[in-house]
């Protein structure tokens, strides 16, 4: 049986756990053969037990984010053997400390913005052309809530997600006429470790799991999702 993605090619960042993690195992599901790029070697590994066993497919990347190059010589190797991007799920992220902006390090803020933002746009600048050779050109960021309503005590992850929704949404602007389909999807609070950081005190028992997110995120990485530059909430996606 055909399925919706077969033969796309996907790079899903952050992919060892959580809603990368996640994602990249529903997109494979739908036929997309994965490029999962994360840090932690196991998690890639589990992922693509997890993508076999369901007939799937994935490349496995270990990389860390914070080097340029390496996103650079990932751009590299699939224009050699692919040609062509036609998903991008730019979902990595740090959270960093939680303290007020006056006491947050120097080098903890440097590395928030390293992943939250600078990875995202070397992504973009490699990307960009593979994306313009798919038919279906998708891309994703994954944003959070503070990253337009501050919150004390979030400075540097709520400043990163701020200009990562600037950087996107002004890149969805440049790639109207080419048909590209660039959006950012805050998903709320799902029960990550991340958001166990983040809130010690929250019952996991209370969010969606990661797998509930990506059935509904899925929808804006499909070829017959037609909105560009939108800023949804997983609500959004639920009708």
């Amino acid at each position: 049986m055909t399925k919706l993605l077969d033969g796309k090619i996907a790079l899903v960042t952050g992919a060892s756990r959580g809603i990368g993690y996640a994602l990249a195992a529903e997109l494979a599901s739908h036929g997309a053969h994965i490029i999962a790029v994360a840090r932690t070697i196991g998690g890639l590994e589990d992922l693509d037990d997890k993508i076999q066993k369901t007939g799937g497919s994935a490349t496995l990347v270990p990389t860390d984010l914070r080097e340029a190059n390496g996103i650079d010589q990932i751009g590299a190797a699939i224009a050699e053997r692919w040609g062509k991007l036609d998903i991008l799920v730019g979902n990595a992220g740090m959270l960093g400390a939680l303290s007020p902006v006056p006491h947050t390090e120097p080098d903890v803020w440097d590395d928030v913005f390293a992943v939250n933002v600078t990875a995202n746009y070397r992504l973009i600048r490699s990307m960009d052309i593979l994306l313009r050779a798919s038919d279906d050109g998708r891309a994703l960021f994954i944003t959070s809530t503070v990253g337009n309503e501050p919150r004390a005590y979030w400075g540097a992850y709520a400043a990163s997600k701020a200009a990562l929704e600037s950087i996107v949404q002004t890149y969805a602007l440049e790639t109207v006429e080419a048909g590209l389909q660039v959006n950012l999807l805050n998903p709320g609070g799902t029960r990550t470790a991340m958001r166990a950081r983040a809130m010690p005190g929250e019952k996991p028992d209370s969010l969606p799991r990661p797998a509930e997110v990506a059935s509904k995120a899925v929808k804006m990485l499909l070829p017959d999702w037609q909105q560009t530059g939108q800023r949804l909430h997983l609500s959004d996606l639920e009708s």
